[in-house]
């Protein structure tokens, strides 16, 4: 694997950083560099809403139109806490009586049957699995993309930044996975040295002597023994 470009870019799609370490590529221009980076983030906010999650995959009943998280389970069903003797009712239960269907704690499983379907027979099985309940981890977007002339790899951070690392099509030095080693130490680089630098603002482009240092030493030795 030959490490072809390393570019860093900002949550609000800004570039804040980029490198070349191969000879014979085409020399772009800064602002080049700048359409890159914004074109990049827009194609990965598309492609992370087209990737569906499959908890959302659920009936109109538990989704209301224009939000995105289920409904919470129903208020004054569930048995009081500390096992009392009856069931809280629910607020109207007060004005009017005959609205209400009498339960009784002696039964658990009915219990849990309302506690669980909220009132309803199709509501009761999607909140009891619990997925629902749960927030589903956020889509990735685009991760890789090969080409017949070179490999991108993106890595975003929970931050909002994006690392995007160009190596060759080849992958002949442990392939995907050393793509993914070589992103993790290259994070790590950059937590230690620009992160932790009291004189760096976030958002900004990097402008730190050690992480280039340590990073131009790295990918040389991925390179060198590369070939």
């Amino acid at each position: 694997m030959v490490v072809l470009a390393l570019i860093i870019i900002n949550k609000a799609g800004g570039l804040i950083y980029n490198k070349i370490f191969a000879e014979g590529l085409n020399q772009l221009s800064t602002n080049d560099y700048l359409v890159l980076a914004g074109t990049f983030h827009g194609v990965h906010a598309i492609t992370a809403r087209l990737n569906p999650i499959k908890t959302r995959s659920t009936t109109s009943q538990q989704f209301p139109s224009g939000t995105g998280t289920p409904n919470p389970p129903p208020q004054g069903i569930a048995p009081p806490p500390g096992g009392g003797g009856g069931t809280s009712l629910p607020h109207n239960a007060a004005t009017n009586p005959s609205s209400t269907t009498s339960t009784s704690t002696n039964n658990p499983a009915a219990a849990a049957a309302l506690s669980g379907a909220g009132g309803g027979a199709s509501g009761g099985g999607a909140l009891a699995d619990g997925n629902l309940l749960t927030r589903p981890e956020p889509p990735s977007g685009l991760e890789v993309m090969e080409t017949e002339n070179f490999r991108l790899q993106c890595f975003a951070t929970q931050t909002g930044l994006k690392f995007l690392l160009f190596t060759d099509s080849v992958q002949s030095s442990g392939g995907p996975a050393g793509a993914d080693a070589a992103m993790r130490r290259i994070y790590e680089y950059y937590a230690d040295y620009v992160m932790k630098n009291p004189f760096y603002q976030l958002e900004m482009p990097v402008r730190c002597e050690m992480f280039d240092r340590r990073l131009n030493s790295y990918i040389r030795e991925i390179n060198s023994s590369s070939r």
